[in-house]
């Protein structure tokens, strides 16, 4: 086996791909806006739980720390130069949802909206908050998880595959890619 020289790099943050996601939030007062986060990821299965990591200066972070409730959406190809908009536009400047023609969609258990198009929506209650220097970072429980109808395949299984997500990866947005295996195939007896 050959392998390839390596080069050493200063410490930084190259954990990549990872999702390209929009958050969308409300205050108290019902005014919403929408960030793109690369910075989040799954924390615990039971309870289900994610995080999000966010800059105190984000005009969404107010929001998020004062209502304690966030939508993580899913981005697919179909809106990820929206999800781009969202993560250079501020909503302190302009209405993210206009300027990036998305809707605001009604969510079932918190008071933020979630974004229409998006495949997938997780919405979201803060459990904990993590302050570590540049970011914080929101531990939140999820509630509930709405997916569109065509994600679900005829044994009703909700197959992402469908969903044309988008990863974040080094600055560029990607495509997820073919399928290489399903979990647990490297041990999996074939069939004869």
């Amino acid at each position: 086996m050959v392998f390839m020289k390596k080069r050493e790099m200063r410490g930084g943050n190259m954990l990549y791909p990872v999702p390209a996601a929009l958050v969308s939030c409300a205050d108290r007062n019902g005014n919403t806006n929408l960030v793109t986060v690369a910075w989040t990821g799954t924390v615990c299965s039971d309870p289900p739980m994610l995080y999000i990591s966010l800059r105190k200066d984000r005009f969404s972070h107010h929001m998020i720390k004062e209502s304690g409730e966030f939508v993580l959406n899913l981005t697919g190809e179909s809106i990820i130069r929206a999800t781009d908009l969202c993560g250079v536009k501020s909503g302190r400047d302009t209405d993210k949802w206009a300027l990036a023609h998305l809707t605001p969609a009604p969510s079932s258990k918190v008071s933020a909206p979630a974004v229409a198009e998006s495949p997938v929506s997780l919405e979201c209650k803060v459990t904990q908050i993590l302050e570590l220097g540049s970011h914080e970072m929101f531990l939140a429980e999820v509630v509930t998880v709405q997916a569109d109808e065509d994600l679900f395949d005829e044994k009703d299984r909700l197959d992402l595959g469908r969903a044309g997500l988008v990863a974040y990866s080094h600055g560029e947005y990607r495509t997820l890619g073919k399928v290489l295996g399903t979990f647990g195939y490297s041990v999996r007896k074939k069939r004869k």
